[in-house]
């Protein structure tokens, strides 16, 4: 076994009775926030009318399963059943779902039903299926993390994520692609291959959740869970038109992912849901919050409802050009037709590019690169890797101790002087990219990856930003926009992406698959 998942399930395996004798609290917050978006919580506000189905099963939401599921309008094993039929059909063009286990799930969905014809204690997810990128840990189930010392590599233990929402009763269908350890815009690898876009197969996903966010769009799969290091989360979610969001660093544990918690960078990675509508996000994430007593950087904060924001008392602030690339007239103009559809919602919509957002890109390369690579090449071989898709990791140069020291110092007056923006705003509105889904293998060429940009900001800061589809492109690819808020306020930004998704139609089933 590689070394690192063998150092991983030592430490869940001595703490195992202390966290899950904390976690029954966090998942009673969970399934509270979930049931109430189902219309079946017990809250002082009044609860929701449960979401219908949708005309086509496969693009019902999160909430609208879990409540269909609960009150027997279908059972769970019709829904697993009909999702894996959907991935049967559409997957193939797309590779999105790299590993499967059908049989499994479909036992698992009819334990499901027996329980809740017994009277069983019924989770929030109870019966509802998922898929799961593949660089989280799922027991039984190969994880490689799209690198090839993992090929055959099948844990013994769920990450934390996964246990928490199986935990939920969520049902899992199979795993997601992704590039290797996660460290590319674009999702390809060389033990699964690349997936494409479902609005157009010769375009990318985004990486490194693409194969979440292409297998979302389609409909194989109500929600998945990404990481985010650079817009892992947010990239992939504009590229297909879905809803994403990482959240503040330090909200969601890191146990059991390829890239594990650590490091000096340990506040850039994020791990965060993904799902076609806005609503399904704060439920989801509300099962995935909270420490583990595993990985060191969790904290116990509140997570508040975004259905409690009063939309009229923000003031929000947005940008169509971040300095460092301009992006397409499309995206300028999606991004300005989001800042207007908010006029006489919030108390105010004002135009301005924080101060010194130019310098982000430079600072977040510069970090990347600090380590001359040391740090993925650790990784790769503690996992076994001869042959890797990570070039150039022998010819970088690492910083001296002197540029170091400036650059972290940079990084931390980056930081404040990001933090200071919200003294006069509540939410920041912006490209997520400077352009919609790019052809394969164009990520890095001439200026495009300048673009990546606007989701490097929010890495550098750890705030929370989410991702909800407000236009398209006039080749007819997604288009999103991304809602940052203060760190520990993901409901601010869920409440904006709610609004936005409301007023500009949000997700769009793809004509191509």
């Amino acid at each position: 076994m590689p070394k690192e998942a063998d150092e991983q399930d030592v430490d869940r395996e001595v703490k195992t009775d202390d966290t899950w004798s904390r976690r029954g609290v966090i998942s009673l917050i969970g399934t509270g926030a979930l049931l109430s978006a189902c219309g079946g919580s017990e809250t002082k506000r009044e609860p929701a009318p449960a979401e219908p189905l949708a005309g086509e099963l496969h693009y019902s939401s999160v909430r609208a399963l879990a409540a269909a599921i609960k009150n027997g309008e279908i059972s769970s094993e019709e829904v697993v059943r009909h999702h894996l039929e959907r991935i049967e059909e559409v997957n193939p063009p797309l590779n999105a779902v790299v590993a499967l286990r059908a049989e499994r799930a479909l036992e698992e969905a009819r334990s499901a039903d027996e329980k809740q014809a017994a009277g069983a204690d019924l989770g929030a997810l109870h019966g509802v299926p998922m898929t799961i990128k593949d660089s989280l840990d799922t027991e039984g189930l190969v994880s490689t993390g799209g690198t090839t010392g993992r090929t055959d590599f099948v844990p013994a233990r769920d990450s934390t994520a996964v246990a928490r929402l199986r935990e939920a009763g969520a049902i899992l269908l199979g795993k997601t692609n992704t590039p290797e350890l996660t460290l590319s815009y674009e999702t390809d690898n060389l033990i699964y291959g690349r997936t494409n876009n479902p609005y157009d197969l010769d375009h990318t996903t985004g990486g490194s959740s693409g194969g979440a966010a292409g297998i979302l769009a389609a409909g194989g799969s109500p929600f998945d869970v990404g990481s985010d290091y650079g817009g892992s989360v947010r990239l992939p979610s504009h590229c297909c038109g879905t809803a994403g969001i990482k959240p503040t660093s330090g909200r969601v544990p890191r146990t059991g992912h390829i890239f594990p918690p650590g490091g000096m960078l340990d506040s850039f990675q994020q791990l965060g849901p993904m799902a076609r509508t806005a609503g399904d996000l704060a439920p989801l994430l509300s099962i995935l919050s909270g420490p583990d007593g595993i990985d060191p950087a969790i904290v116990p904060a509140p997570l508040a409802d975004p259905a409690t924001v009063d939309l009229a008392s923000l003031r929000v602030l947005f940008f169509d050009d971040n300095g460092i690339l301009t992006p397409t007239e499309d995206t300028r103009t999606v991004v300005r037709g989001a800042a207007d559809s908010l006029a006489g919602a919030v108390a105010d919509v004002s135009e301005g590019r924080p101060p010194g957002l130019e310098e982000s890109f430079e600072i977040c390369t510069s970090l990347w690169n600090a380590d001359g690579g040391a740090s993925t090449r650790r990784l790769l071989a503690s996992y076994g890797t001869t042959e890797s898709s990570l070039g150039g990791l022998e010819r970088s140069e690492p910083a001296s101790a002197e540029e170091l020291d400036a650059l972290i110092h940079r990084w931390d007056h980056f930081r404040r002087r990001m933090l200071s923006v919200f003294e006069q705003t509540d939410v920041l509105l912006s490209p997520v990219n400077a352009h919609p889904a790019l052809p394969h293998g164009t990520s890095t060429a001439g200026s495009n990856f300048l673009g990546f940009s606007y989701t490097m900001t929010h890495n550098l800061t750890g705030w929370p930003g989410a991702v909800v589809r407000c236009g398209t492109s006039a080749s007819g690819l997604p288009i999103g926009v991304q809602i940052v808020a203060p760190p520990w306020r993901e409901d601010l930004a869920l409440a904006v992406a709610l609004r936005l998704e409301q007023q500009l139609g949000g997700f769009e089933p793809p004509e191509t698959v």
